[in-house]
């Protein structure tokens, strides 16, 4: 996008001049990607298709010229050549039965073994006296946000099954586990004993199990919504009570704004230090002012070790910049997802809201994160950018893994195609799989590939990854 001279005076700019190259950044960041479609989707014209995903590679985007990228600990080096088709595994999904869950879906593929620990029973989640509401914490978009997800409801493994989104969620989590999983591995090569975690935005529990697998030592889970909390800490009793003979990490439990709270002043050991703070599609909340911004990064990065980790995805402001500008209206999306700005051309750093609807799953107003701005700030807590990738370019560098790529298939994190006689595809919207049907037509493959519709990989292709370090 800009040239690496561009990149390093960016690095220094005050919060003041950063502000004043918005408009000029992101104008620049309209055209990064010349394959795009003419309606401003933002899908590349060839939309991935595990394992031959091709993707066109981007242009690096100003703020990336800077970034000292680090290679993933613990991988199998690339192959020379991608396997042509992917198979898919039924998935072991931490607290439920793989195959009867593949069965329900009926997407299992002939003379494809199953991974997955069959042995599991489905947990059911049952929690006593929680509240109906959370007492707001004060007036504002805080409490939207707690009222929304503590009445979100906790739905079993077939209704989760039968969700229009069912692969796009099973994606999103496979890129979640791998990256906590190459931190954790990268603490590690540090320390092999008392690996502590901080989990802000916990939400239900939903990495409880990734944290288990991680084999930490102690770990903080933290949200802003009490019910989520509450259950969250119930399927941490619930694997306890189940594994009552193997190890399972400590866990303390805080219910918490951390846009407005200092959470140190609630942890049972004011002292604690972490080797990783994880912060999961939740920063975008906070960046409804400088205030907030800064008091969720002073709780995320505080207190860290040196050496320690702050990680996250986060929705990309360039490309729903991109999208939006390039939309004939104040919105874009498709059936699955919809993004609504209040009007276009102009984006503060703080307070830039925009309603954000994935079906069935988010229905609430979140803020632009500016990711160089993100950069900046951070600093004041002696943090340093490790990488910024796009969900896409996770994706393409992650899944040369075995091991990674196995977990996609664990995971049902991409879905069979074609379908089997005793199924049916998850979109009938028309031609939501021609670029599947395409690859196979010209490609010797091995069936069934894995991949997502159209419309899903449209909506997970707004997100990014990131990672900072702890100086010393």
């Amino acid at each position: 996008m800009e040239n690496s001279t561009k990149s390093e005076e960016c690095e220094k700019l005050s919060f003041e001049e950063v502000k004043a190259s918005v408009d000029c950044e992101t104008k620049s960041s309209l055209n990064i990607n010349e394959t795009s479609t003419a309606s401003g989707t933002g899908l590349s014209e060839k939309t991935p298709v595990c394992e031959q995903v091709d993707i066109a590679r981007k242009k690096k985007k100003f703020e990336d010229s800077h970034v000292e990228e680090s290679s993933s600990c613990g991988e199998d080096p690339p192959s020379k050549k991608r396997n042509l088709g992917i198979e898919i595994v039924p998935e072991e999904k931490g607290s439920g039965d793989a195959d009867s869950f593949s069965k329900k879906r009926k997407m299992e593929t002939d003379g494809v073994p199953s991974i997955g620990d069959s042995t599991q029973k489905k947990r059911k989640l049952e929690l006593d006296d929680v509240p109906e509401k959370q007492k707001k914490l004060e007036e504002g978009h805080s409490s939207a946000v707690a009222a929304h997800y503590n009445e979100l409801q906790e739905v079993g493994l077939e209704k989760r099954s039968q969700s229009r989104i069912f692969y796009l969620r099973n994606f999103n989590n496979w890129i979640k586990s791998v990256l906590i999983g190459e931190f954790l591995e990268k603490v590690r090569q540090k320390k092999t004993r008392d690996i502590t975690v901080l989990d802000l935005g916990c939400g239900k529990g939903g990495d409880l199990l990734k944290w288990r697998k991680g084999r930490i030592s102690k770990l903080v889970c933290t949200d802003i919504a009490d019910i989520s909390v509450k259950q969250c800490q119930q399927r941490y009793e619930d694997m306890k009570n189940r594994r009552d003979n193997e190890y399972l990490f400590h866990a303390e439990f805080i219910t918490a704004d951390s846009s407005k709270e200092l959470l140190v002043d609630k942890f049972c050991d004011p002292e604690m230090c972490f080797d990783i703070c994880s912060c999961q599609f939740v920063c975008h909340y906070s960046f409804e002012s400088a205030e907030q911004a800064d008091m969720m990064l002073r709780n995320a990065c505080e207190r860290l070790s040196p050496g320690g980790y702050f990680i996250g995805t986060t929705p990309n402001s360039f490309e729903l910049i991109r999208r939006l500008e390039a939309s004939e209206t104040e919105s874009f999306g498709n059936e699955i997802y919809t993004v609504k700005f209040h009007k276009k051309g102009d984006y503060p750093l703080f307070g830039c809201k925009y309603d954000f609807n994935l079906e069935g799953v988010v229905d609430v107003p979140e803020f632009l994160v500016y990711f160089p701005l993100l950069t900046q700030m951070v600093k004041k807590y002696n943090m340093k950018l490790i990488y910024r990738k796009t969900f896409m370019e996770f994706f393409e560098e992650k899944i040369k893994n075995n091991e990674n790529k196995m977990l996609l298939k664990r995971m049902q994190a991409l879905e069979p195609y074609p379908a089997n006689e005793n199924s049916k595809l998850t979109s009938e919207k028309a031609g939501d799989y021609e670029h599947a049907a395409a690859y196979m037509k010209n490609s010797q493959v091995r069936l069934p590939l894995g991949t997502l519709s159209k419309s899903e990989w449209e909506a997970t292709s707004i997100y990014l990854v990131f990672a900072f370090e702890k100086q010393q």
